[in-house]
């Protein structure tokens, strides 16, 4: 949001960590505006200032946070995914940062999810986090092809397709079991296919 003084910046940032933690802990269904209001001591007007369109933008800038969030997690090895101990060192990355959560609907795809049966438009807007998200593997993939550590005959895309689907499925059954372990498995999997491709 443009236009805002650095107190209104300030001010707009507190309102989307306070929400962020709660709709990460109780799922977007779950999440009322009173609460948010209640939780940051904002007034209605204030709150629909910074947010014209309510829950909506609200979510919106949740998920922007959380992309950061998880994104930063996982550097410094999710940048340069070029080798086989920087994949190595991403997976890990990845079960520390959600070893150390304590809320259940911790990943972007679970909004996404949420959210495409009320509102297609905003579910496209949170899922481009996740496109970039599988971007970063992809370009990975494609430079471990470049530097001839994967079998030429290797599509970059498809594999990149394969580590994101794991990924993915295994934050979903982490959320359903509240227990890392599966994203665990899902990874070490998704690596070791990977690993099968190796030159």
């Amino acid at each position: 949001m443009t236009g805002l003084t650095a107190k209104g910046a300030a001010t707009r940032e507190r309102i989307v960590h306070a929400a962020t933690d709660l709709i990460l802990e109780r799922g977007v269904g779950g999440m009322t505006l009173d609460e948010i209001r209640a939780g940051t001591a904002t007034s209605k007007s204030q709150l629909f200032h910074y947010f014209p369109a309510g829950k909506r933008d609200l979510v919106a800038a949740i998920a922007e946070l959380q992309s950061a969030r998880v994104l930063q997690a996982q550097r410094p090895w999710i940048d340069d995914l070029g080798s086989w101990e920087s994949w190595q060192g991403w997976r890990d990355a990845v079960i520390t940062h959600y070893r150390t959560l304590t809320h259940l609907h911790c990943s972007i795809t679970a909004l996404v999810n949420e959210l495409t049966p009320a509102d297609p438009g905003l579910a496209a807007m949170v899922g481009a986090h996740a496109d970039r998200w599988h971007e970063h593997l992809a370009d990975g993939v494609r430079t471990m092809r470049a530097k001839r550590l994967i079998k030429p005959a290797a599509d970059p895309e498809r594999l990149a397709l394969m580590v994101f689907t794991a990924l993915q499925g295994g934050l979903l059954v982490m959320q359903a079991k509240n227990s890392v372990e599966p994203l665990e498995a899902a990874l070490d999997g998704a690596l070791l296919a990977l690993r099968a491709h190796r030159r």
